[in-house]
């Protein structure tokens, strides 16, 4: 499958930001500036306490909902965590797993976030599954190496169709609310490792219809050159995500 026929995805990642008021007025103004024309998806994640808000404003609309997070029980005694009932309840079709600052701030493993995805997969909750290197990882040149550490670890005992739903963000931790991004060369270079890397572990077929996403510092001045990436097939942004104006830019990038 060529990169033509990969839909891609712009997702914006609220983050903890926003009260439902504020939540709802930006996803009304997002909806509102949605181009009818549109032939990829657009998909928000908004805090938990906003789901229920966004999903009113944006029901019926192609906007699509996916939590932050997830837990990996069904129900229980686990107080603070979300399940998938309750954001399926919520109208979310996707979860963000394994975002750098649950690994990073939250210590999550790359056994929790299997067991994550396998829950997510099990429960028909499409994964986003975020992946990234930190600094001195990209420049000790051991990229590679660690995100397919991360990869072989989340995706441990999940079997090709299970993992036919997942989208995989690809996020270098260092370009995250820095600023600084990955050139689309670099950002590139990377996508195509991860495909490999998934080939390896799936088959040509598998990585030739995977979906892989970049993040980092992803803004309306430079979306139209990472999309232009064959191996670019959308964008989780954060900060830009937040302002209105500048995320319909983001949505509608520019073929070049």
């Amino acid at each position: 499958m060529s990169s033509k026929n990969r839909i891609p995805m712009i997702a914006g990642n609220w983050k903890m930001n926003l009260v439902s008021g504020e939540a709802a007025e930006l996803a009304a103004a997002l909806r509102k500036n949605l181009s009818p024309d549109l032939k990829h998806e657009v998909l928000l994640a908004p805090s938990f306490t906003n789901l229920h808000c966004v999903h009113e404003v944006v029901k019926g609309s192609p906007i699509l909902l996916a939590s932050q997070d997830m837990a990996w029980e069904e129900k229980g005694a686990f107080t603070g965590a979300v399940s998938p009932a309750q954001i399926k309840d919520a109208g979310c079709t996707h979860s963000i797993l394994g975002h750098s600052e649950r690994r990073h701030i939250f210590m999550e493993t790359d056994e929790v976030i299997n067991k994550k995805m396998k829950t997510a997969i099990k429960d028909g909750i499409t994964p986003i599954l975020c992946i990234g290197e930190m600094l001195e990882d990209r420049e000790s040149g051991k990229t590679n190496d660690v995100l397919a550490t991360q990869l072989d670890g989340d995706f441990a005992g999940i079997t090709a169709e299970e993992a036919s739903r997942v989208i995989i963000a690809y996020e270098p931790v260092w370009a995250i609310g820095t600023g600084k991004t990955a050139t689309p060369d670099v950002a590139e270079a990377t996508h195509v490792f991860i495909r490999s890397h998934m080939e390896k572990m799936y088959g040509k077929n598998f990585a030739d219809a995977l979906r892989i996403l970049y993040g980092g510092s992803v803004k309306a001045t430079n979306v139209d050159e990472l999309m232009a990436q064959p191996d670019i097939d959308g964008a989780l942004v954060g900060g830009e995500s937040l302002k209105a104006d500048k995320f319909t830019r983001v949505i509608h990038f520019q073929k070049i």
